[in-house]
């Protein structure tokens, strides 16, 4: 075989300078997987209502703060510590039921969250179950970084609140989690439940309850509360047990019979 022929079938040798980069890149690729792995667990987590060790607080709009805010380890009654860091039900809450029920379910929500929209429903079952002994309290706890109509649709709801009382407040809750794909149309909602349109809108455009809005935050924060649904059920005795995410009714009703006889 003549001498070219063998340098042609010879094979060729890679660059040093590409044997350097080729570990570089397997390095990078297997980081970049790992990052967005987590990212992925922590909006699923959040979303979930699924608790983490501590949460860093602050304004949940600017991000700022770095105060640590212990977090329930699980479902389950918590410690009187604990318990005693959930705000007590005023008049100025959205209940649905009577305030003064034998057991209150207060739940931290964000009208966006699709574990919230899930969970919505079995509320309402529980609430069925359980008549006068069980009511049900609404709290916002948008989570801003995922959920960016989450904010505007909590002030919302205070507008409908305002326009129309508590039972506007609920008419307005259930449209939305009914259907969360118009969260981009807030006045929709307004029309669906009977409200005045333009009031309606006058009244989100003027930010009066942005500090309502953040105060629920904050306090779930306090709390505890690390994603949403994030829930309490307190009885009478103010002993309280936390509930993580959208449980079945099955688990929910597990934790409300054993709070009811407590």
């Amino acid at each position: 075989m003549p001498e070219e022929d063998k340098e042609k079938e010879a094979p060729k040798k890679k660059s040093p300078a590409l044997e350097k980069i080729i570990p570089v890149l397997i390095i990078l690729s297997i980081g970049l997987a790992f990052m967005v792995g987590t990212l992925w667990q922590k909006v699923q987590s959040l979303e979930k209502g699924v608790s983490a060790p501590q949460v860093t607080t602050g304004t949940s709009g600017s991000g700022g703060g770095n105060a640590a805010a212990p977090a329930p380890a699980t479902n389950g009654k918590l410690p009187e510590a604990q318990a005693s860091k959930i705000p007590a039900v005023s008049d100025d809450d959205h209940v649905r039921g009577s305030k003064d029920a034998k057991l209150l379910l207060i739940e931290y929500s964000d009208y966006q969250c699709p574990f919230c929209q899930r969970f919505h429903p079995t509320t309402q079952q529980a609430l069925d179950e359980y008549g006068d002994d069980l009511a049900l309290v609404y709290r916002h706890f948008p989570l801003d970084s995922i959920h960016p109509n989450a904010r505007p649709a909590a002030l919302a709801s205070e507008c409908a609140a305002e326009l129309a009382g508590n039972d506007g407040f609920w008419a307005f809750t259930d449209a939305v989690f009914k259907d969360q794909t118009k969260l981009n149309n807030l006045t929709s909602y307004a029309t669906e439940v009977g409200l005045s349109s333009s009031a309606f809108q006058a009244c989100i455009d003027s930010d009066k309850h942005e500090d309502r809005v953040e105060s629920d935050y904050q306090e779930g924060l306090a709390a505890g509360v690390t994603g949403t649904p994030g829930s309490f059920l307190v009885n009478q005795k103010g002993e309280a047990w936390f509930v993580p995410g959208a449980v079945p009714f099955e688990s929910l009703k597990v934790i409300i019979d054993e709070a009811l006889k407590s």
